[in-house]
C-alpha cells in the first residue's frame, strides 16, 4: 500500500522536479510543464508558479545553508513545498537529495527537534499522507532550522542544514496564488 501511494505521489511530482531542474540545472522537460515563473524572494526562500496539466502549480524552495560529510559529491540538494489545486494537493514536502537513496531506506526532517520520516524513491523523497505534509510545513513555519539526513546507495549518510528563514512569508504568498 504504502510502495503504490510513494509511486503516485512520485509521478505527481515528476513535472515538478523537471521544473525545478531549470532553476538548478538539470535538464527541463518541456512537455510536461512550461518554465517556473520567479515570484519573490523571502530570505531563504523563493516562491515560484507555473502552469502544467491544464492548472496553476505553486512551490517554495530552498538549498542548504551547509551539508556534510563536504567531500561527497552530490547533484544540486533542495527542499520544497508545493500546492496542486487542480489536484487538490496543497503543502505537499519533498527533498531532492543529489544522490540515489538506499533502496528500502527512508529520509529523516529533523525541525528544531520533533522529527518525521520521508519515504524515498530515486533523489527524492516524499511524506506519506497529507496530513504528515502539513504537520512538517506547520513545524517549518514555527521552526527556526531544519536538518534533512539520507543514506546514499553507496552507504553515505548526508546531513543537510537548512535555515526556515522566509518560509512563513513564501508560504503565505503561494497560498494566495494557489488557492
Amino acid at each position: 500500500m504504502k510502495v503504490k501511494m510513494l509511486q503516485s505521489r512520485f509521478l505527481k511530482n515528476s513535472a515538478l522536479l523537471a521544473v525545478s531542474g531549470a532553476m538548478f540545472g538539470f535538464t527541463l522537460n518541456p512537455a510536461l510543464a512550461e518554465d517556473p515563473k520567479f515570484i519573490e524572494e523571502y530570505n531563504d526562500w523563493s516562491a515560484y508558479t507555473y502552469k502544467a496539466g491544464g492548472g496553476n502549480v505553486c512551490y517554495v524552495v530552498s538549498q542548504p545553508k551547509d551539508s556534510e560529510p563536504k567531500n561527497v559529491r552530490r547533484d544540486k540538494v533542495f527542499f520544497l513545498v508545493q500546492h496542486r489545486p487542480k489536484d487538490k494537493v496543497k503543502s505537499e514536502v519533498t527533498t531532492i537529495i543529489g544522490y540515489k537513496f538506499k533502496s528500502g531506506s527512508m529520509a529523516k526532517v529533523e525541525i528544531d527537534g520533533n522529527e518525521s520520516v520521508l519515504f524515498t524513491n530515486g533523489d527524492g523523497a516524499w511524506a506519506e499522507s497529507g496530513s504528515a505534509d502539513r504537520k512538517i510545513v506547520a513545524a517549518m513555519k514555527a521552526g527556526k532550522s531544519m536538518v534533512v539526513t539520507g543514506i546514499s546507495s553507496r552507504g553515505t549518510t548526508t546531513t543537510d542544514r537548512y535555515s526556515l528563514s522566509g518560509i512563513t512569508a513564501a508560504m503565505n504568498k503561494i497560498d494566495s496564488i494557489c488557492k
